[in-house]
């Protein structure tokens, strides 16, 4: 069992002694799991691309925070769907591999369509 399991096991125990499964349907899901991205976005609203990179700690403690309420989201969300996270997001890179050829997209911004 990995760390990612185990995680997926607490967050179910969770929701089960709140009775929150009648809450928790993929669509509400999905639905929450925007509202926290979005709180993300908000820490980074109004700061420079360098700043970004180099957050103050109470920005930095925010944004952790806010990345966990996705994480938490996302997990929970995938769990609901029967969807592996680590065999989609693999999935996922060999897809955007072959999207993205190194000797075409190195260094590009643009999209693969535009390759």
């Amino acid at each position: 069992m990995t760390d990612l399991d185990r995680l997926r096991d607490a967050l179910r125990t969770f929701a089960d002694a709140r009775d929150w499964g009648q809450f928790h349907s993929p669509k509400n899901l999905a639905m929450a799991l925007s509202v926290e991205a979005a709180e993300l976005l908000e820490v980074f609203q109004w700061i420079t691309e360098q700043d970004s990179r180099k957050l103050e700690p109470a920005a930095k403690a925010a944004a952790s925070e806010e990345i966990a309420d996705v994480l938490l989201y996302l997990l929970r969300l995938a769990d609901e769907l029967g969807i592996d996270p680590l065999a989609a997001a693999q999935d996922k890179m060999k897809a955007n591999e072959k999207k993205y050829p190194v000797d075409k997209a190195r260094g590009s911004s643009r999209k693969y369509t535009e390759l």
